[in-house]
């Protein structure tokens, strides 16, 4: 047999026991291959009245999910789509919110044309700040949704019910930028337990209109932490360097 031959036998015998193992593991862990499937996370979508901003605030134990689950765009709306995640809802919500759809019927949109959509979430809000969430009854526990005015929160695979509570108390009760209101609601998920299986990578996105670089484009906040073991500190940090952090009122 030739030196080819005996290497092509090897693969052969090597490649189904690779898949078996590469089956077993998908089954009982988050492999690499299996993350990059399920961007299971916590988020927020929400608006600013005041400055005409939309922004999403996202955090997960998943490699730059900043990359996956927050769009959004000025005078148009702001979508997160997470869980088993389908990223097309994210320019394509936008593109139904465009067209003058309200929140609540962009979802529906999207919800009835997706087969698989009981493993997915998706958090929307349109460009009246008429805000809409979504939980297909088969996403990880802890999955849930809280919609307030002007913003929704949405999370998956969490420690519990408080990581959702607790965020949208501290959109409500915080003031100043949209940033950092977002990133207020992130801090305050973080302390209730978060994502479950861990931390790895935050982002905030805000657009307002002509707000990019010189005045070209949206993008007036677009940070992300894509592979750090304190992923909304971190993500805190560099937000601060692009906008002061408003002082905090003294407690009464």
């Amino acid at each position: 047999m030739s030196h080819h031959a005996g290497l092509l036998s090897v693969g052969v015998l090597l490649l189904p026991l690779a898949f078996a193992g590469f089956a077993r593991d998908r089954a009982i862990s988050p492999t690499p291959a299996a993350a990059d499937i399920d961007a299971n996370t916590f988020s927020i979508v929400a608006y600013d009245p005041e400055r005409k901003e939309w922004g999403v605030a996202v955090a997960s134990k998943y490699l730059a999910v900043g990359n996956v689950v927050p769009w959004a765009k000025a005078n148009v709306g702001a979508v997160a789509t997470q869980a088993r995640v389908n990223v097309a809802h994210g320019p394509g919500g936008l593109d139904l919110l465009a067209k003058g759809m309200s929140a609540e019927e962009a979802l529906k949109t999207l919800v009835d044309a997706d087969k698989q959509i009981q493993v997915r979430q998706l958090g929307l809000v349109d460009a009246k700040g008429k805000v809409a969430s979504f939980t297909g009854k088969d996403c990880t526990a802890y999955a849930g949704h809280k919609t307030g005015e002007n913003f929704a929160c949405q999370g998956n695979i969490l420690a519990g019910q408080a990581v959702i509570d607790d965020m949208a108390k501290a959109f409500e009760e915080s003031t100043g930028p949209l940033a950092w209101r977002m990133m207020a609601a992130l801090e305050a998920a973080d302390k209730a337990g978060g994502d479950k299986r861990g931390k790895q990578s935050a982002a905030i996105l805000v657009v307002r209109d002509k707000a990019g670089p010189n005045g070209v484009g949206d993008r007036y906040i677009d940070l992300r932490v894509d592979d750090h073991k304190e992923p909304i500190p971190e993500l805190a940090r560099i937000l601060s360097l692009r906008i002061k952090r408003p002082i905090a009122a003294p407690d009464k």
